[in-house]
Parts: structure tokens; sequence; C-alpha cells
């Protein structure tokens, strides 16, 4: 079985977590913070095409709305998301380790 890099933002292999409730719970977790980490880079990227665009035109007080907007969802969602994914990652990384 090959396995994933140390690194990887991916949540851990499914088959893991069927027979085992704390890995199913882990593995709907990574998978939750997964979703949210994607969207907290998305909002960060609207942030920054709306800035652009802003630049390239008129910057208005409704386009600086929007940017500090997503900028400041995308910081909630994204904190505890890189966190939960690090935390699911450590957890299943520890399980290895100790044979589990």
């Amino acid at each position: 079985m090959a396995s994933r890099p140390p690194h990887s933002s991916e949540p851990p292999p499914v088959h893991a977590a069927t027979s085992d409730p704390v890995r199913a719970r882990r593995a709907r977790i990574a998978r939750l913070a997964a979703a949210a980490k994607r969207l907290g880079y998305l909002l960060f990227l609207a942030a920054t095409v709306v800035l652009v665009v802003g630049l390239a035109t008129t910057f208005t007080e409704a386009l600086a709305r929007v940017v500090v907007a997503c900028l400041v969802v995308g910081s909630l969602v994204l904190a505890p998301a890189i966190i939960l994914a690090y935390a699911t990652r450590a957890a299943e990384r520890q399980d290895r380790e100790r044979g589990l």
C-alpha cells in the first residue's frame, strides 16, 4: 500500500475508518476540514480578484467592503479548518506509529 506524503491535505483513507467509530468520526472531521480549507482559500482568492479589479477600475466603498468581508469570513473559516486538518493527520500518524 502506497503511503501518503506527510504533509498531504487529503483526509485519511476511507477503508481505515469503516471498522473503528473513532476513525470514522476522524475521517468525517478531516473531510469537513478539507472542504472548509477549500472555502477559506476560495474566499481569499475572491478577495484578491475583487481587489485587483477594483484597483484596475474604480475602487469603490462597496468593493472595499467585499474585500474585507471575504478576508474576515475566509479567516474565520480557514483558521479552525487548518487546525482540525493538522489534528486529524497527527492522530492518524500516532495510530500508525502505535500499530493501531
